[in-house]
């Protein structure tokens, strides 16, 4: 993407139509038909598929406006690990909890954490999604910005269609494509779905046993420790450089309890040898979590810190504990995705370098963010928020 070098632009970029042509769209989908045929999708399957297929505007405006990295930690949290989310949990935790064992025997995954994956990603099931994946996916890779990636999606959903021998209009789920109780996409569910209760199919959709256990069987695979927490809530002193937090930084529990750092519940952290990395997901006037090998497997489900917190968190309620000791605050609006594009315009502009500018806070904005709070006499927090929005319009003056 190339660099907007000012406000009007970005709005105009961020408003602009997502669409193409009609003509276009079916030009694409018959590449997308003849791809299908080189990669060893049966004719049947083809013709059945494609048939069926149309174009979703609405897709494109999801894409676009992902809430993982477009709300302030504690506007994605609350209403994800509500006290509702957690009583139902339980309820359906000890409802399901022996086929939960059995499968935590053969996998290794904790039921609460099952259960709380069900909890995020659908509800517990009361929302599948309504769009039907070919939809989604072909739209998806007839968009320039991943074409690549959701092409492949659609080959593996359409290899589903063919081998599980699933009625087309079954398969519906997220505006990405992700599909059952747990959303996986197509390529998740190749690789890792199982058919656990027998009946010849994967069936992510009508059957909770073949969806637990092919969660369980994915973050298995992706190396998930039995045995080990996710991570938890710290405290943290004032006097703490704040710029020493973030995943790329990984310290021993021992040398964070040398730092200073304490339990949420003001006790000391154990003195082990267990690599933890510091989040501070609202910045150093929000809450802090040592975070462990499992919340990096977490995020292999879905790439966001916020993502991984509330699944975590809402896994630990899940099983009885508490909730979070650090108050939510009165006003977190986050900025907006076109105020981000200029920040980062204006980080680059002022040599500290924040990547291509694409309004979301990745690794290398809030690495340039960091530089730019140092200099200034900040906390060194990496944290984007509108006092970081003000300072920087004060050094462009």
């Amino acid at each position: 993407m190339r660099v907007i070098r000012c406000a009007t632009a970005l709005v105009l970029l961020l408003t602009a139509p997502l669409s193409f042509a009609a003509e276009t769209f079916d030009q694409c989908l018959d590449a997308l038909r003849a791809h299908a045929a080189s990669q060893g999708i049966g004719a049947d399957t083809r013709e059945r598929a494609f048939a069926s297929i149309r174009q979703q505007q609405r897709v494109l405006e999801l894409d676009a406006s992902q809430p993982e990295f477009i709300r302030t930690f504690w506007q994605y949290f609350e209403p994800r690990v509500s006290l509702q989310r957690v009583e139902k949990g339980r309820e359906l935790l000890a409802k399901h909890r022996p086929l939960l064992q059995e499968i935590h025997a053969e996998h290794g995954v904790r039921p609460e954490y099952l259960v709380a994956l069900w909890g995020m990603e659908t509800n517990y099931g009361s929302f599948l999604g309504g769009m039907p994946v070919l939809d989604s996916l072909a739209t998806l890779a007839c968009d320039q910005r991943r074409s690549e990636f959701f092409r492949s999606e659609l080959i593996e959903a359409l290899r589903i269609l063919e081998q599980d021998r699933f009625a087309l209009e079954r398969m519906v789920g997220s505006w990405a494509g992700a599909m059952g109780h747990t959303q996986f996409m197509p390529s998740t569910f190749t690789r890792h779905a199982l058919d656990y209760d027998g009946d010849g199919r994967r069936d992510l959709w009508g059957s909770l046993p073949d969806a637990f256990a092919s969660s369980a069987n994915y973050l298995r695979a992706a190396g998930w420790r039995d045995g080990e927490r996710w991570g938890r809530e710290v405290r943290v002193p004032s006097s703490y450089d704040w710029g020493q937090s973030g995943l790329d930084l990984q310290r021993s529990l021992r040398e964070w309890r040398a730092l200073g750092l304490r339990a949420a519940d003001g006790s000391e952290l154990p003195d082990a040898d267990m690599q933890a990395s510091l989040l501070l997901p609202q910045g150093h006037r929000g809450p802090a979590f040592l975070v462990y090998h499992n919340f990096r497997v977490l995020m292999r489900w879905n790439n966001s810190t916020n993502y991984a917190l509330a699944v975590g968190h809402l896994a630990d309620r899940i099983a009885g504990l508490g909730q979070l000791h650090a108050p939510p605050p009165g006003e977190h609006q986050a900025l907006s995705r076109a105020q981000v594009l200029e920040m980062q315009q204006r980080l680059n502009t002022l040599g500290f370098d924040a990547g291509e500018p694409d309004g979301i806070v990745g690794r290398q904005t809030r690495a340039a963010i960091r530089a730019f709070q140092r200099e200034a006499g900040l906390p060194a927090d990496g944290y984007a928020d509108h006092d970081l929005w003000k300072a920087l319009q004060a050094s462009n003056q």
